[in-house]
């Protein structure tokens, strides 16, 4: 499924690869999620629940502790206790083994954070009271590498029962099927940035959320959360005897698309370009750079052979790191450059809640796809807004008037202030995963307008809305009541906004005096308005038509 961003661009592309990055399962013991399924699973495992109190739950959990930093004082395995919100992954990566076929533990990180407690009181009549609370406890991060995923991180609870998070990496797992299969590439910061045979590699990493991949994701879980985590606090017998087992549904994902430069510094213009156009009409209020220590070459394979150490690339990059943002709920949609000749786009979602599919184990390939479409779609709206056009006749016919149904409906009026809003606030809601609502539209006008809640109402929105629609710039999600831009009209109303705003108020400005910026303060752009400006004057004397200087 390829976009329309990357056919654009395709003549100076080497390759492009599709790749799941992140991956984040939970791994839950059901039973202990209840109070009546953990006191079973409390009696299946002492016998009776005679001792379920809180000195005995605290003493599994101070067990768990002492267990493992005897381990790791064994094994020389570092253990590093680390502050709430530290970057855990960067300390990770300076204890990175440099064996190339090391597997197992190579370091423990113990922090605080927010988790599960049972707390046990006792009745009035006798028996056993179990509730929920959510504190501060302990967690401890396994960092691991498998032989199939490469680095992997478990993060597991201290207290019963036990929940857990395991972190892969899809890139990692890409890269080592690709070496499995002989592949020659190169590999900086979590992408591919030269390849010899980029179709291969697409190849192999459209099999990374192909059906069989749930059976190895369940496989690398079982593999290191019974032997190298839970067996710390619960022997295989324990296990057995109270049927303690995991069961694994999604919570975080990332899917990327990744176009590779044929010449670093066509994708740096690419790149800024694409931002410069589309940064008015999506309102990003903020775009983020991480400045490098180089330039990016103008021949590629500069560092061909060498790899970028990774102590530079977390604390500063190569090169300068521009990343913008759209965020809708828990869906973020990213745009950035990655390596010396990477751009990357990107969707995340943060809770697996936000996705129509289910979130069990078994549904992760439809998951995917619905993260596909949503970046696919993200990328359409891109190259409408980064190739605007106007249609022949739609200058001539954008104000008269249409209909919608059996309503008929005034034309647009590029003049109204309002209306040019409700068409940057629609182009602005374009990527939003699932379409806007007329309430959404009818906030997003204020907030660029700046009115308050009462002056532009929903019913205001669904006015202007339907004069979009007449043209067909805008249309109805199936039978629900949320809507989208089509491609044309996204296309039309960027170029018309676009027009009014960089050309033709720069040519009206040539018929009055204002006052310029210096030489030195000038940029391109400012000189180019100056050179047509200058023409403008030349043109407006030959018509008749007099201005005061």
């Amino acid at each position: 499924m390829n976009d329309q961003l990357t056919e654009i661009y395709t003549g100076l592309l080497a390759g492009h690869y599709d790749c799941p990055d992140r991956i984040v399962l939970n791994a839950y013991f059901r039973m202990g999620h209840t109070p009546g399924g953990f006191r079973t699973w409390w009696r299946s495992l002492n016998g009776d629940d005679d001792n379920l109190d809180k000195t005995h739950l605290m003493r599994f959990s101070s067990r768990f502790t002492r267990r493992v930093k005897a381990y790791t004082d064994k094994h020389n395995i570092p253990l590093v206790y680390c502050r709430p919100r530290e970057r855990k992954h960067e300390l990770a990566v300076q204890h990175l083994p440099t064996e190339p076929h090391f597997s197992g533990l190579f370091l423990v990180i113990i922090s605080r954070a927010n988790g599960l407690v049972w707390d046990v009181r006792p009745t009035n009549c006798g028996g056993l009271h179990l509730s929920k609370n959510y504190r501060f406890i302990n967690h401890i991060f396994f960092h691991i590498i498998d032989p199939e995923w490469g680095h992997i991180t478990i993060r597991m609870s201290s207290h019963p029962p036990f929940s857990a998070m395991v972190i892969l990496n899809g890139h990692e797992f890409v890269a080592r099927q690709a070496k499995q299969a002989g592949l020659d590439f190169q590999q900086t910061s979590n992408c591919f940035t030269d390849i010899m045979q980029p179709a291969d590699l697409a190849q192999i990493a459209d099999t990374s959320y192909a059906p069989h991949t749930i059976g190895q994701l369940r496989q690398v879980c079982n593999r290191w959360l019974y032997s190298a985590c839970l067996h710390f606090v619960l022997s295989e017998v324990e296990r057995e005897r109270s049927r303690f087992a995991y069961q694994y549904s999604l919570f975080q994902m990332e899917y990327s698309r990744n176009l590779i430069f044929k010449n670093p510094s066509q994708m740096e213009q690419v790149f800024n370009a694409l931002i410069d156009r589309s940064r008015t009409h999506l309102t990003l209020e903020r775009i983020k750079t991480i400045f490098g220590r180089k330039r990016r070459p103008h021949r590629k394979g500069r560092f061909k052979g060498q790899r970028v150490p990774e102590e530079r690339i977390f604390e500063t990059p190569e090169y300068d790191l521009t990343i913008f943002k759209i965020h809708f709920g828990s869906v973020t949609l990213k745009l950035y450059t990655k390596g010396e000749n990477v751009l990357r786009a990107e969707a995340v979602v943060h809770n697996a809640k936000a996705l129509k599919s289910k979130r069990s184990l078994q549904h992760f390939p439809t998951a995917l796809t619905e993260l596909r479409t949503l970046l696919i779609r993200f990328l359409n709206q891109l190259a409408c807004l980064d190739c605007s056009f106007v249609a022949d006749d739609t200058l001539d016919t954008i104000g008269q008037a249409t209909r919608v149904g059996k309503a008929r409906v005034a034309g647009i009026d590029l003049n109204n202030v309002r209306l040019r809003t409700v068409m940057h606030a629609v182009i602005a809601l374009a990527p939003t995963p699932r379409g806007f609502s007329v309430a959404e539209l009818a906030a997003k006008v204020r907030n660029l307008l700046g009115w308050s809640s009462d002056r532009y109402l929903s019913r205001h929105a669904a006015y202007d809305l339907k004069k979009l629609r007449g043209k067909l710039w805008v249309t109805m999600i199936g039978k629900s009541r949320r809507y989208e831009p089509t491609s044309l009209g996204l296309k039309t109303m960027a170029a018309l906004l676009t027009l009014r705003t960089k050309i033709l108020k720069p040519f009206l400005a040539a018929a009055q005096a204002f006052p310029t910026n210096s030489s030195e303060q000038q940029t391109d752009i400012d000189i180019q308005y100056g050179k047509v400006q200058s023409e403008m004057l030349a043109l407006l004397q030959l018509l008749g038509i007099s201005f005061q200087p």
